[in-house]
């Protein structure tokens, strides 16, 4: 793994197809890229939110790029790429997928959680929770890009989180698209108190934060173990972008 550019012989962009800047960034950065295929580099590859929701228009707008990866193609990620050094070229014809067909994404295998590289320093991590969001506002795309929620299993988080916190990092960052729904699909009503309690009583870990917190979902049980629990940083992360100016 190389950070400079001009030293990969494969080039690995992550995008985001949320907002318009974001696009035209995932866009110029990808044609920025490719100009090293002019030198070292021998393979190009897109993934992430802008390959999810443009999947068969940027095949046909980009032909710079040597692979698309959707997100929910992220379990065959090393697969897909081995398939590409082996074969030189992947054909758009076995790329093509229908309109609309995003399937609720699962979520990644949870050892490759375990493994992971954490890229925020020394001191904090990031802990997912869950994946997508089912609160379809009418101005987000997310749902559309990332499927339906889905949160992780409790066991899985708590030993991550014991991992992160054997490895040093002393506050931890909750995050989902919605943290107040963590754990209705899987038991059948919300988790988020309890998560956040339980990962709490892991040694070494000193402060918590969660975002984000939509209004609906907050309960009172939630709002008590903020209070309560020393080890919680005392606000919500609430998104509210799109109310009315007044």
């Amino acid at each position: 793994i190389v950070n400079d550019p001009s030293k990969a012989e494969i080039i690995v962009i992550n995008t985001c197809g949320f907002i318009e800047s974001a696009k035209e960034e995932a866009i110029n950065t990808i044609l920025e890229m490719a100009e090293y295929k002019k030198q070292k580099c021998k393979y190009l590859i897109a993934m992430g939110c802008l390959v999810q929701r443009y999947y068969n228009d940027l095949i046909k707008l980009l032909p710079e790029v040597d692979l698309f990866i959707r997100i929910d193609e992220y379990t065959s990620f090393w697969d897909k790429i081995e398939e590409l050094l082996k074969e030189k070229e992947v054909k758009p014809s076995k790329l093509t997928r229908k309109a609309n067909s995003l399937k609720p994404i699962p979520m990644v295998d949870p050892e490759s959680f375990i493994e992971r590289v954490v890229t925020t320093g020394k001191k904090y991590a990031y802990l997912k929770i869950g994946e997508g969001c089912s609160n379809n506002c009418t101005y987000c795309a997310i749902p559309y890009i990332r499927g339906a929620f889905i949160s992780r299993p409790m066991e899985d988080i708590l030993k991550e989180a014991q991992t992160l916190a054997e490895q040093g990092y002393e506050e931890i960052i909750v995050i989902a698209q919605d943290t107040t729904k963590y754990g209705v699909d899987l038991y059948g009503k919300t988790k988020l108190a309890e998560i956040l309690h339980k990962i709490s009583e892991i040694k070494g870990i000193k402060w918590i934060r969660f975002l984000y917190s939509y209004p609906e979902g907050i309960t009172t049980e939630q709002i008590q173990e903020v209070k309560n629990n020393p080890k919680i940083i005392k606000y919500f992360d609430i998104p509210i972008q799109h109310i009315s100016n007044d």
